[in-house]
């Protein structure tokens, strides 16, 4: 197996599932699946042994649920990136997988092309988010934890990289939509975190809501 293909580790009870991500993953010339867990131990086991860029994990896992199984994959030394897989009904399950450490999230119902995007951005530390799900987390966070305005300092171009990550863009759809250099938005996006104090990207669309970006 080539070594600079993205090493893909698929968690979910499902078999029909996972054999059409399995086939899908595959056929692209930079992924490869290393491994196959239809319970959350087995996951965290083959996470370790296969050395997975990213994890594909289900949260309604048998044995040891996704969001636990995904606490146990983050705190593995050099741990993998982990991309949790949702259906409408899950809020809850998501903020407990963000807390747990997940790098983003995806409804199971994802278009293929939307999946691979997905799985890519994740290896390459840019997780991204469903942004129909992400609305009822967030407006739910808002319901429960007001905040004042938090855009005092962001320059406007860093607003419009914002609005695009609270939209659920990638860094490669954010460079084409504004035509900006790889470097130019990795740039933006560092002085994001830092003018609002944003651990992380789910961090960073919960900003964008709150200043209403997501209109």
């Amino acid at each position: 197996m080539p070594g600079d293909r993205v090493r893909v580790l698929l968690a979910d009870d499902e078999p029909l599932f996972r054999d059409t991500v399995r086939v899908l993953l595959d056929a692209q010339p930079d992924l490869a699946v290393v491994g196959e867990a239809g319970t959350g131990r087995e996951a965290c086991a083959l996470a370790e042994r296969t050395r997975a860029d990213v994890v594909l994990m289900d949260v309604r896992m048998p044995d040891l649920d996704g969001v636990a199984a995904t606490r146990r994959i983050t705190a593995l030394p050099a741990a993998p990136k982990v991309l949790v897989l949702t259906t409408f009904d899950e809020d809850e399950a998501v903020r407990g997988a963000l807390r747990a450490g997940a790098d983003g999230f995806l409804l199971k119902d994802t278009p293929p092309a939307r999946l691979l995007d997905a799985v890519r951005a994740a290896a390459a530390g840019e997780a991204l988010l469903a942004p129909s799900v992400t609305r009822r987390m967030i407006e739910d966070y808002l319901t429960r934890a007001p905040s004042p305005d938090r855009l005092t300092g962001v320059t406007p171009r860093e607003r419009e990289v914002l609005a695009l990550i609270t939209r659920g863009l990638s860094n490669q759809e954010i460079e084409q939509r504004l035509h900006l250099s790889r470097h130019t938005v990795k740039t933006h996006i560092g002085h994001l975190m830092t003018k609002l104090m944003a651990r992380d990207r789910a961090q960073l669309v919960i900003a964008g809501y709150e200043a209403g970006l997501a209109d």
